[in-house]
């Protein structure tokens, strides 16, 4: 081997080393700490334990950026705390965007003893990947023209999802006609009156009508999250999730798949 190609080698054996001696692995975006961290080795994040991705900085913060779906939850005054505070915890570790929307900015007061400053009222609201509604006074929403002709504009939006009676809300705008749905025990037979197109089941913790997911009340909220997780994120990053909240309740696809929209 004469020198030139001594050098060459040489300086492809450095470029190879300097390479590997860079590589970045990152968890993929959960919404933690975590995020900001690069792992100079594959293996498991050690905050999240989810599998690490050999990324540049470049590509993590840009796959961060696209995939964190923005999530508009539109609370009332009397909402139920449990209705909106399981799936805020499982889409946020999730990785995506959850912001707090209502009728106007004045502080909400849930069950007595929570009190919600809105982030957004619903002339100023940003766009949104996905729409949820939940119980608790729900029929001061549902019956609201503005909040209905508000969601009535909405555009581009994945999913409509709603836990417990905020199912009457998505009714009231005719996101329910014709559609295999669920809500709250006690108003199986209040919503069939309500949305006489749709079909109302009971003993079902949620339904996936595709585009449209309701769920049974309060914590079934937990199930009808992680399910939509799955759905868009994958099996994994789902059960990583009810790991972390330690939510062992939760059983896949305990809820009904209906025709898909």
């Amino acid at each position: 081997m004469n020198t030139f190609s001594l050098y060459v080698t040489a300086c492809l054996l450095f470029i190879g080393f300097t390479a590997h001696a860079q590589d970045t692995y990152y968890c993929l975006p959960c919404n933690n700490p975590c995020d900001e961290i690069a792992f100079n080795a594959p293996g498991k994040c050690t905050h999240c334990n989810m599998e690490l991705v050999k990324q540049t900085k470049e590509e993590h913060e840009r796959l961060a950026k696209k995939d964190r779906l923005k999530v508009a939850f539109y609370l009332q005054n009397g909402v139920e705390v449990l209705d909106f505070a399981g799936p805020l915890e499982v889409f946020n570790y999730a990785g995506f965007e959850v912001f707090i929307v209502s009728k106007d900015k004045n502080q909400l007061f849930a069950q007595g003893v929570l009190r919600i400053t809105p982030d957004y009222d619903i002339t100023n609201a940003p766009a949104a990947d996905i729409i949820a509604f939940f119980g608790g006074n729900a029929g001061k929403a549902a019956n609201d023209p503005d909040v209905i002709n508000w969601l009535k504009r909405q555009t581009n939006v994945q999913h409509y999802f709603s836990v417990c009676t905020g199912a009457f809300i998505l009714g009231k705008a005719g996101l329910l006609d014709g559609l295999t749905v669920t809500t709250f025990h006690e108003s199986i037979e209040g919503l069939q009156a309500a949305v006489p197109g749709a079909k109302v089941l009971s003993n079902v913790r949620y339904v996936d009508n595709g585009r449209v997911i309701t769920t049974a009340g309060i914590s079934a909220g937990i199930d009808g999250a992680l399910h939509l997780v799955a759905k868009l994120r994958g099996d994994e990053m789902a059960k990583k999730v009810a790991a972390y909240m330690e939510y062992d309740k939760w059983v896949p696809d305990q809820g009904m798949v209906a025709k898909q929209q």
